[in-house]
């Protein structure tokens, strides 16, 4: 007799927990021949809120985070990954990509990594300023997170795509609500593991799987997201966003790029979702010499 597989069923990652959609919905994952590889959950709205309150509450520890054990957390999820990287090439492949291209992906996302841990206690020194004023004070400007981010992934990618655009939100101090790829989402929640273990606390990333088309405007609309980025082409699903987005003001990015080029990694990413803080600090004279501190 043969026999039958045990298929997975890919639930949803929110607040640390690996929880089944409240719809109740999944979708059967099918491959090249036809055949079922998994079954995949469709998040609905309230899932979408469920993140949204756990990003929330993540965000006050997350961006007080020392920038160096930010950096840390995300070197972390570099060596994890490196360690199951033959699991997420699989998991590349059995998706419908060739063995080259999902091992070029699998090592370009450790890469990736690397590179924004490096950034998380650089940025504020390259993007900071002293601003010369014509009074007798001090006038500083420095990047803080915006907030709350939700983002549609990249639909054409499996891994790269979602580290590439969680990376600079995390360097730069955000939470984040991510939609993963409708057509390579395996790796996505796969991912998710690698984020329990790399010491990230609970509710600074929470990944969800479904439509698009159904998920597009709880994503945008939601008004307590400060950021909305949206990574794919659908001329429809972008006028729709960013009209949501205009209700409560929320920063909208389009971020449409090849990300496996390097042009698409840099440290732009994180100030796009960074407010400009600027700090005024009057100069007091002390007395001490006639000089002023």
């Amino acid at each position: 007799m043969s026999r039958l597989s045990v298929l997975k069923t890919y639930k949803l990652f929110i607040d640390g927990q690996f929880p089944r959609t409240e719809s109740g919905r999944y979708v059967e994952l099918k491959n090249k021949k036809g055949g079922t590889i998994a079954n995949v959950s469709l998040a609905s709205r309230k899932d979408v809120r469920n993140c949204v309150t756990a990003a929330r509450a993540a965000f006050s520890g997350w961006s007080t985070k020392a920038a160096y054990n930010r950096g840390q957390i995300l070197y972390r999820m570099a060596e994890i990954l490196e360690g199951r990287r033959t699991q997420f090439m699989e998991e590349l492949v059995v998706q419908g990509n060739d063995k080259k291209s999902a091992t070029d992906e699998v090592q370009l996302s450790i890469d990736r990594l690397l590179y924004y841990a490096g950034w998380c206690d650089k940025y504020q020194q390259v993007f900071s300023s002293v601003n010369p004023v014509a009074s007798s004070h001090f006038n500083f400007s420095v990047p803080e997170p915006t907030g709350v981010v939700t983002v549609i992934a990249p639909t054409d990618s499996g891994l790269i795509g979602l580290v590439s655009v969680f990376a600079p939100i995390l360097a730069g101090g955000n939470t984040c609500v991510i939609l993963a790829s409708e057509k390579f989402p395996l790796s996505s929640i796969t991912f998710a593991e690698v984020l329990v273990t790399a010491d990230l606390p609970k509710g600074v990333v929470n990944i969800i799987t479904g439509t698009s088309g159904e998920l597009h405007t709880h994503l945008s609309s939601h008004m307590d997201v400060n950021a909305f980025v949206y990574c794919n082409g659908d001329k429809t699903q972008l006028k729709t966003v960013a009209e949501n987005c205009s209700l409560n003001v929320k920063r909208f990015f389009r971020w449409q790029k090849n990300w496996k080029e390097e042009q698409s990694q840099n440290p732009y990413l994180i100030m796009d979702l960074q407010e400009i803080k600027t700090t005024w600090h009057p100069i007091e004279d002390i007395g001490i010499g006639g000089a002023n501190y």
